[in-house]
């Protein structure tokens, strides 16, 4: 069985050998063992205590093969993002330019450079081993990050927020970066990676501050913005099925674009389902569709079959096992997929 839990200490050497498997682009797990291991430390801490407002702690979770028993996934949520070091992203707008004597009337496409210090909820870090790929399971791993919410509303903010991988190539170059952010920090798009995971000043210090006109950018930068990475449009799509949207952000270093959706319109928070366990039974029929976790903060989520009926939900001994749930003990469930019309 497969359970997607909240991280512990002594997760940092298989997480940490987990994300050396990640690909160029995923900056949030380019990161030192000493980074990720103040991560895990905050995101212990997170889950420990009472929290009356999001203030930026991270909320980390990691996908164990309990029959394996090693970790094959991992995803985070960042309750607030901005603070002392501001959320930086280039917004796209439109510049009119028109003349009436030549009657010409022309809509430019401008980035302008963004700073946000309070800002949204922020889930990221999601990776899946690849030998793991397939079977819904990412799917799973990345709505867990919902039905947390939905549970602990109030850790978060109203708004959260998708930074999508941008357009990368194997050997590390980007186009976006080699037409804007290379001339400015003099450095390679993987380094200027690495560097934003550990500190933001150097954004402030060196990005440019006035707007860059689109059509002045190489043609090759131009067809990257607001593009991702191939290995990422699965995770594009779930996202917009789920209610995410892209309104014009894009990453300032690859040009990815940002995916926004107000938290309560999240299909896997507004359909989840919370209730009580009114029985553990050895099996159910179905294909196990669901997404069912403890919903306490001792947090665990797996894929699973469950059936309600006037005294709650019935889960089957493996869901129950897996979670650790016994009758009586609240749980939240979502279905995997969202449904078709007609089929609710």
């Amino acid at each position: 069985m497969l359970v997607v839990r909240r991280v512990s200490e002594s997760d940092l050497e298989p997480l940490y050998t987990l994300i050396g498997q990640s690909e160029l682009g995923l900056t949030s797990l380019t990161i030192s063992k000493q980074k990720l291991l103040d991560r895990i430390e905050q995101s212990v801490f997170a889950f420990s205590r009472e929290v009356a407002k999001p203030e930026g702690q991270p909320y980390v979770f990691v996908m164990e093969d309990l029959q394996a028993d090693k970790l094959v996934g991992t995803a985070a949520i960042y309750s607030k993002v901005g603070g002392f070091e501001p959320f930086y992203s280039y917004r796209i707008k439109n510049s009119i330019h028109e003349s009436t004597e030549l009657e010409v009337h022309k809509e430019i496409q401008v980035l302008h450079l963004n700073a946000e210090h309070n800002g949204p909820t922020e889930i990221g870090s999601l990776f899946l081993a690849p030998d793991y790929w397939g079977a819904g399971l990412g799917r799973v791993l990345s709505l867990t990050r919902f039905l947390f919410m939905a549970e602990f509303s109030n850790r978060f903010e109203t708004e959260v927020i998708a930074e999508m991988r941008g357009v990368v190539q194997p050997d590390g170059k980007s186009a976006f970066w080699s037409a804007i952010g290379s001339h400015f920090f003099q450095i390679d798009f993987p380094r200027a990676e690495t560097l934003t995971s550990q500190s933001k000043k150097f954004i402030a210090d060196l990005m440019p501050k006035h707007p860059i006109y689109i059509p002045l950018l190489a043609k090759a930068a131009q067809d990257v913005i607001g593009r991702v990475h191939r290995n990422t449009e699965p995770a594009k799509a779930l996202l917009e099925k789920e209610g995410f949207e892209f309104r014009n952000f894009v990453d300032i270093f690859d040009g990815g674009p940002t995916l926004h959706c107000e938290r309560s319109q999240i299909r896997a928070v507004r359909d989840s389902r919370h209730g009580e366990v009114a029985e553990v039974v050895e099996q159910l029929p179905g294909p196990g569709d669901w997404v069912i976790s403890n919903a306490l903060l001792d947090f665990r989520c797996c894929r699973g079959p469950i059936e309600w009926n006037e005294s709650g939900a019935v889960i089957d001994r493996a869901t129950a096992t897996g979670l650790r749930l016994q009758p009586g003990d609240p749980l939240r469930t979502v279905e995997l997929r969202p449904p078709t019309k007609g089929n609710r």
